[in-house]
């Protein structure tokens, strides 16, 4: 019997948790990685170190691979339209991630099928900024005090962004005037201008679709930010109306069959001061929000996306207890994380930590921990305690 190899385009932390659920498969993996020092790279058998922007680079790796699938969004649209010319399946293929490569193309496709988003639009210069945030002015309404207290919602503050690239905050600006308008395009790629949205909270939405159009969703999950960069997770969203996580799982759902999403999808949420959700970003690989079901579900994010891929039944995604919490490991000035090992275990037999094998650096995800139980605030102390042990920031 032979088993299909998966190639994985990128060498992250994402490509090393997908190899590792393909492990009790039997599903051979083959990576393009940057350097031998990537996170995949150390525990992938086979490697290919090249560069994912060349395209004789990128068909020379796809030989012998049954399927193509990535653990970032980055490789150019026409390179992936060239492997499927020659034959190569590519999953998510190209017409989808195109989606969560150019967030201008999202915010057009995702209009035109009626999914609700912040107000919007590619602008051109510092003096189109203003102007967007005049138009944002006239339709803006009055925030309730003790929630701003009589602001108006429209207007500056406006976030631009790159419409290609950018993650864990960067390539995104909060300005306030056209004066501070001016870096985002010094870049010389196309901005898009978004309001400011009035959130009670970020939410996720994560959902795996298979080529034959099976589909499951993870419960929706609460996503704390910290300096722009995913903290903590918590399964599922604490205190969110049934109403509303149905929609937004339906709406996750709906975005990965329009979008004819193969594999994982992750849709990020805000949850607004007046009952609606609004999608903020796409992710079409694992996903930080996620990190929770290697631990929390019944079948994780990162095996799901293997099965899709390849066009196996789908997993079950329920919960297998009432609460999970993933807190992510952060880079600070204590490198050697193994000694805290001893503490952390010792104090906390069901943790379950997950390192990535990468050098230690401040503000660096080096991993996340993963708790879980049946009271949330213990779930959450526990978690906190083992992230902040781990990174130096708690030392008792």
């Amino acid at each position: 019997m032979t088993f299909p190899v998966v190639g994985m385009v990128g060498g992250g932390q994402l490509a090393r948790m997908t190899h590792e659920s393909g492990i009790p498969l039997g599903i051979r993996f083959k990576l393009l990685s940057d350097t031998p020092q990537d996170s995949a790279a150390q525990v992938v058998n086979e490697v290919v170190i090249g560069d994912y922007r060349d395209l004789d680079t990128l068909r020379e790796f796809a030989r012998g691979c049954d399927v193509i699938t990535f653990d970032h969004e980055h490789v150019p649209t026409e390179h992936l339209r060239a492997l499927e010319a020659d034959g190569i399946p590519v999953r998510p293929g190209p017409d989808a991630l195109v989606h969560a490569q150019d967030k201008g193309v999202m915010r057009a496709k995702l209009d035109a099928i009626g999914v609700p988003c912040p107000r919007h639009r590619i602008v051109r210069d510092p003096a189109d900024v203003a102007a967007f945030a005049d138009e944002l002015g006239r339709g803006g309404h009055e925030v309730p005090s003790g929630k701003g207290g009589g602001r108006r919602a429209g207007g500056f503050p406006v976030v631009l962004k790159t419409v290609r690239g950018g993650y864990d905050g960067k390539g995104v600006w909060v300005v306030n005037s056209a004066e501070e308008a001016a870096e985002p395009f010094r870049a010389g790629v196309p901005v898009l201008a978004e309001e400011k949205v009035d959130f009670v909270r970020e939410l996720a939405a994560n959902v795996v679709r298979s080529p034959h159009g099976q589909a499951v969703a993870y419960p929706v999950v609460e996503s704390r930010q910290v300096n722009g960069v995913c903290d903590t997770v918590i399964a599922p969203a604490p205190g969110l109306d049934e109403t509303l996580a149905l929609r937004a799982e339906e709406m996750a759902l709906g975005i990965a069959k329009e979008l004819d999403v193969v594999g994982h999808l992750a849709v990020e949420l805000f949850q607004t001061r007046d009952g609606r959700v609004l999608v903020n970003e796409l992710a079409m690989r694992p996903h930080n929000s996620g990190h929770w079901t290697m631990d929390g579900a019944i079948t994780s994010q990162f095996a799901n996306h293997v099965r899709a891929v390849l066009d196996l039944p789908l997993g079950d995604p329920r919960p297998r207890a009432p609460w999970t919490v993933m807190v992510n490991v952060l880079g600070g000035d204590y490198p050697d994380m193994y000694s805290a090992y001893l503490h952390c275990m010792a104090r906390d037999p069901q943790l379950k930590i997950h390192m990535y094998g990468k050098d230690v650096k401040p503000g660096r995800k080096v991993g996340h921990v993963n708790t879980y139980g049946d009271d949330l605030d213990d779930v959450l102390e526990r978690a906190r305690h083992a992230a902040g042990y781990l990174r130096g920031t708690i030392t008792e």
